[in-house]
């Protein structure tokens, strides 16, 4: 029997996600800090607003999620130039050593997956992945419309 493309999909981030969790249970982080960290290694001081648009986060989420990520020392939120409406958050030097945990981790998981996978095949795969993700954003940007 031939496995629909959603079930795959779904299956597949399970998996992905079970890894994860299973890779980092000694961390004490919950299931949406990981991406977190992994993004601000790249966007560290992003404003609150940009971290949950990129990690697909609720804007009432973000706050109990960064909120906890603060409680354990791993980013700090700043004021700058006296602007209350905007936080910036930054890693700390504990983020910023748990982000390399992450991010190792993010890298077995996919080298896991894509064991037997040529580089044509891995950047097609990619292509085809993305394309996906900017359909499916069209798709709830024009049903929010």
């Amino acid at each position: 029997m031939k496995e629909s493309l959603h079930y795959l999909l779904m299956a597949d981030h399970l998996l992905f996600q079970k890894s994860l969790l299973a890779g980092i249970k000694d961390t004490g982080l919950t299931p949406g800090q990981p991406k977190i960290l992994d993004y601000l290694v790249f966007h560290d001081g992003a404003v609150q607003k940009e971290i949950a648009e990129a990690c697909h986060i609720e804007p009432a989420t973000i706050t109990s999620v960064l909120l906890g990520m603060e409680n354990k020392g791993l980013i700090i939120r700043k004021n700058l130039n006296s602007n209350r409406r905007s936080l910036y958050v930054y890693l700390t030097d504990k983020g910023k050593l748990l982000a390399e945990q992450v991010e190792m981790q993010f890298r077995d998981i996919e080298e896991k997956a894509l064991s037997g996978f040529g580089d044509d095949e891995k950047e097609i795969l990619t292509i085809f992945l993305t394309r996906i993700n900017q359909n499916m954003k069209g798709a709830v940007d024009h049903e929010q419309n």
